[in-house]
């Protein structure tokens, strides 16, 4: 992607990056309060902010004047990718977060890159690891046990707390979803397909609470950390972030917007901590390993040749916040 030629004021990329560093950082202890401390229902906690978000999304397009009519042909894409990264990528780590520490949560979902790169290899067209790329994915699989190392001496832990699986596979359908909007040319504005994502994404994972009961196991009363969990996942994670990370990737290069994939994950270790969860030395060498896999993995692509419509915009590359948020 080709930044912008003007350079804008520094305050206005350190406020950025702040935001998209320590809001997505954050989001995963917010989570964790809302699921776990505060006993909301996972899906409709997560659906209603993903689906109030595409609304205020499209709202702020109707606004600018901007169409809000997904392009013909581009619905089936669209609407796949909201099933991936929301209806599954969203779902499973909202309530893999009822039992798994945010900070370990924030850990394993940045094993996201690793899922993509092995994916790209099975996509037509896709792009194809090179000996460092396959380094870097053996690597960043391998920080996964040294992250639960402390529980390999009870395998029996594993099979009656499916939550770290649960991550794993929010981390491998968002890597899903990014890959089917990665490999095509959309004529649909990005913030507008950014925001039908999120509204059928979260309208999607509402009906899926609907149905599985979660209605009835609302908390009688909505308590003043339940409301600010909400509103911050919502302002910071959703809003705030989305419009910092598109902004940024008009004015810097792609790869320093993507560093917040190194630095979300120890600011949710760190925030995790402060809030009391557990730290001890197998998570921060999880953390380094899995992290310098990533790494590894990031710089081990051979591109494959790809042929886009002249004239044609990339639809909005969703983020790991996107999953989360």
């Amino acid at each position: 992607m080709t930044t912008n030629r003007h350079t804008p004021p520094t305050w206005a990329l350190v406020a950025s990056f702040a935001i998209i560093y320590v809001a997505w950082g954050t989001t995963y202890l917010a989570i964790r309060i809302g699921v776990r401390d505060e006993a909301l229902p996972p899906a409709l906690f997560g659906g209603s902010r993903c689906a109030l978000a595409g609304l205020l999304v499209l709202g702020f397009q109707a606004l600018r004047g901007q169409s809000l009519r997904v392009a013909r042909g581009e619905w089936p894409r669209i609407l796949a990718a909201s099933v991936l990264i929301f209806l599954c990528g969203n779902a499973m780590i909202s309530y893999a977060e009822i039992t798994v520490d945010s900070g370990v949560a924030a850990v394993l979902a940045a094993t996201t890159p690793l899922w993509l790169g092995l994916f790209s290899m099975c996509w037509p067209g896709g792009d194809r690891l090179t000996r460092r790329g396959w380094l870097g994915l053996a690597v960043g699989l391998a920080g996964i046990p040294i992250l639960y190392y402390p529980k390999l001496s009870d395998p029996g832990a594993f099979l009656r707390d499916f939550g770290p699986v649960l991550v794993l596979g929010s981390a491998a359908t968002w890597a899903l979803g990014a890959m089917l909007l990665r490999q095509y040319s959309f004529r649909t504005p990005h913030l507008t397909a950014a925001g039908h994502q999120l509204l059928f994404g979260g309208g999607s994972l509402c009906v899926l609470g609907a149905l599985t009961g979660e209605m009835e196991a609302m908390p009688d009363r909505i308590t003043p950390a339940a409301a600010g969990v909400f509103l911050y996942l919502l302002v910071f994670g959703s809003l705030l972030g989305f419009i910092a990370f598109n902004w940024l990737l008009r004015h810097v290069s792609a790869n320093k917007v993507g560093t917040h994939g190194y630095v979300n994950p120890v600011i949710a270790v760190l925030a995790g901590w402060l809030a009391g969860e557990e730290m001890h030395g197998w998570i921060v060498a999880g953390i380094g390993v899995i992290l310098f896999g990533v790494f590894l993995i990031r710089g081990g692509e051979r591109p494959a040749e790809e042929t886009r419509a002249l004239g044609s915009e990339p639809a909005a590359m969703p983020t790991v916040e996107a999953e989360v948020a």
